[in-house]
């Protein structure tokens, strides 16, 4: 082998370009490869040795040029690259900067211990507006170079970097980069524990993942022990930090008593600064912080401003917790800032409501977070939500573990709130919920729970089957002896059942309920909500024709009449009504008694035009369907829709040539005071209109066609209309408070 040894090749190859941690002087890291090469050039043998060399500056002095002595080192170091000259000159500035070395500096460390301690904010660097790019990590290279601001920064936008996994193999190949961290925090880690935080953490991140251990190997000792070092300043300083937190806030709480005092504060933003508080862990200053807000959240300027400061998301990463106070005093608060419909919103988004359903089952929590979930059940787009927790199940066994025991008020209010959605309400009769329901509701007596039988009652499909087994039983309960509040509820359960097969006629004989819903129709008979659940359980039983028909002839149709007449002024009441006529115009007996035995048609005219969208539209479906078989009454309604649109086409060219404060040739009002008409019925008595023109009006929709051969088609384009929607307890058009006459 010795023979065929002709060649020694070496190679030299420039590493990583540091300064000396004492001295002025640059530090050049090189890699030296020597081969030996047979006679054909084949490899026959190699070694590698890393080397370093130091090049002393001492001339350096705060009046040198650093470019010129720069591009000197340069030239004569064959180490160093030409390309790398922007790196020297920038560790040359450096170094003519540096105040002293740790060896240098002995005599400073005296004046220093004088003057007074920079504050401390843990991690403030890292709060950054400027978002961290890969491609300019030299930019952040350099300011390692500069005082300890610019040191914070650049290693909070080199720390962005590391955070992200992707980054960590290029950065692990920018030797400037992690020399220069390590050269920071071995010597300025006593200047700022902020700035060693977050270089450990920059290391930290390299250290989770194992093919970086490598890196890190060189400097693991001295990084441990200086890590040590600074995460004990760092744990002593935030602890004297929170102790002097506690006594302040203690402070400020008591002063907080005088209301003028608290006003003061919340103009200093005392709100804001609790708030930031908050993401401390230490949970006695958490007690204390949380009950201050407490006190702040009853009056609306401060709940507004933890509204601005995201209070809740803090809020939600404590419950729950091992500590008992903290969490309770957190729900109390809570529950203060749940009467706010966006702080509500809030809290649904930032994952609460699995949390507060899981401490149904903690005894010591239980009220106060069912109090939150009850105002989180009051709005509709969050009723569904609770389908996706085991809210529903746990309310269910609550009560039914209540046995004969009153029901508390926080349990039987959420469980009416959520039976208003039908997944919900699907849920709560599952096996025999809705058995267990019924049979504690007709036990008791107990009106609150058969208020949320009839929320589960009035949803379509497969749950208002269900109820076909209880149809006896609640019809049972419909006495003039009960109280009017249970009779209500059991009324209007019923009254939800719109089930096609029922036998509406059989369940009226067998229990007389024909003379009690009679009764009350009569205006002043009973409170008007309860009139209303009569109205629409006729309009209901008016859908089997058999009852319809016997209805029609126990009087109840002028009954009607003559509630409308009463209530006029109530849409609600006239709505409801007019789809009694509605359903009973379908049958054949109960048609004709309509048309040509009661002014109901005549009624239905006078609203055609109302300005109520519901109301038109049952009253048209109606009168087209009246329309079909009768012709009097066709022409007259007809006529009337002529006269309505020639009024409006006359209206809209007046309007056009005189002043907007002169009166309408038409009124249109929708005042439904009198309801008297001509002897015709419809025409009114000066002649304007002509039925002559009835013919050359376009047929609306639900209108009948003329088709020219005698024979008129109804238009069957518009769909019949389901009941109206009933808001019963108030109507939006009136107070919630109020007197009946």
């Amino acid at each position: 082998m010795q023979d065929d040894a002709r060649y020694l090749k070496r190679k030299v190859t420039a590493g990583s370009l540091d300064v000396h941690p004492t001295e002025k002087a640059l530090v050049v890291h090189y890699e030296v490869e020597a081969s030996i090469l047979g006679e054909g050039g084949g490899h026959v043998l190699g070694e590698r040795k890393e080397g370093q060399k130091i090049i002393r500056v001492k001339s350096l002095s705060p009046s040198t040029d650093v470019g010129a002595l720069a591009r000197k080192v340069v030239e004569e170091c064959k180490l160093i690259p030409s390309s790398r000259l922007p790196q020297v000159e920038q560790l040359l500035y450096y170094l003519q900067n540096r105040k002293s070395s740790p060896v240098e500096g002995k005599m400073e460390k005296k004046e220093k211990r004088t003057a007074k301690p920079r504050e401390l904010t843990p991690f403030e660097g890292m709060e950054l507006n400027e978002e961290a790019s890969i491609t300019r990590v030299d930019e952040y290279i350099e300011l390692l170079y500069e005082g300890i601001p610019e040191k914070i920064r650049g290693s909070a936008l080199i720390l962005q970097l590391a955070r992200n996994p992707d980054n960590l193999e290029e950065l692990l190949h920018n030797e400037a980069a992690l020399g220069a961290l390590a050269r920071v925090l071995r010597e300025d880690w006593k200047q700022s524990v902020e700035l060693a935080t977050i270089i450990i953490y920059i290391f930290f991140c390299f250290s989770s993942f194992a093919q970086f251990h490598g890196v890190l190997a060189p400097e693991n000792g001295s990084l441990r022990r200086d890590q040590d070092k600074a995460v004990r300043k760092y744990h002593g300083l935030l602890s004297k930090q929170e102790q002097l937190l506690r006594v302040s806030l203690y402070l400020l709480l008591n002063l907080a008593e005088d209301t003028r005092t608290e006003l003061k504060m919340r103009n200093k933003n005392i709100v804001g600064l609790l708030v930031k508080v908050l993401e401390r862990d230490d949970e006695e200053l958490l007690v204390l912080v949380v009950s201050f807000l407490k006190k702040l959240s009853i009056f609306l300027e401060n709940k507004n401003d933890m509204a601005e400061v995201d209070t809740v998301e803090r809020l939600a990463r404590l419950v729950p917790c091992d500590h008992e106070d903290l969490l309770n005093l957190t729900l109390r608060l809570l529950l203060n800032l749940s009467f706010d419909s966006g702080l509500r919103a809030k809290m649904v988004e930032v994952g609460l409501l699995p949390k507060l359903t899981a401490l149904l089952g903690d005894e010591n929590n239980r009220q106060v977070a069912m109090r939150i979930l009850y105002h989180i059940s009051i709005d509709d787009r969050f009723k569904g939500m609770f389908v996706y927790t085991d809210c529903i199940p746990q309310l269910m066994q609550m009560l039914y573990e209540h046995g004969e025991e009153e029901t508390e008020a926080e349990l039987i209010s959420i469980c009416i709130n959520l039976a208003a959605n039908k997944r919900n309400a699907q849920i709560m009769c599952e096996g025999n919920g809705l058995k267990m329901l019924m049979k504690r509701a007709l036990k008791m007596k107990d009106c609150l729970l058969m208020k949320m039988i009839r929320n589960i009652s009035q949803h379509d499909g497969p749950t208002k089957s269900v109820f076909i087994d209880y149809v006896g039983d609640l019809a049972a309960e419909i006495r003039a002896e009960e109280e009017e509040e249970w009779v209500l509820e059991c009324l209007g359960t019923l009254a939800n059942l719109t089930i096609p097969d029922l036998d509406w006629e059989l369940v009226l004989k067998e229990y007389n309920l024909v003379p009690y819903l009679k009764d009350r129709l009569k205006p002043g008979s009973a409170e008007d909500d309860l009139i209303l659940e009569v109205v629409i359980m006729i309009g209901t039983v008016s859908m089997d024709d058999a009852c319809a028909a016997m209805l029609a002839k126990s009087g109840i149709i002028p009954a009607l009449i003559e509630l409308l007449n009463a209530q006029q002024e109530d849409d609600e009441f006239v709505c409801q009504i007019v789809y009694v006529f509605y359903q009973m115009v379908f049958h054949q007996a109960t048609r004709d008694v309509i048309i040509k035995d009661t002014q109901a048609p005549a009624y239905l005219i006078d609203l055609m035009h109302d300005k109520n969208a519901e109301i038109r539209k049952v009253c048209d479906n109606t009168l087209d369907i009246i329309a079909e078989y009768d012709e009097e009454w066709g022409r007259k309604i007809q006529s009337e829709k002529f006269r309505f649109h020639n009024n409006q086409w006359l209206e809209m060219v007046e309007s056009r040539q005189a002043d907007e404060s002169e009166p309408y040739l038409y009124d249109n009002d929708n005042d439904r005071t009198d309801l008297f008409y001509s002897a015709d019925g419809i025409t009114p008595a000066d002649g304007s209109v002509s039925p002559d023109f009835f013919n050359d009006l376009q047929p609306q929709n639900g209108d009948l066609l003329h088709t020219g051969d005698g024979n008129d088609v109804f238009d069957q384009t518009s769909s019949s209309p389901g009941r109206p929607a009933t808001a019963y307890g108030f109507r939006p058009d009136e107070q919630p408070f109020y007197q009946y006459s």
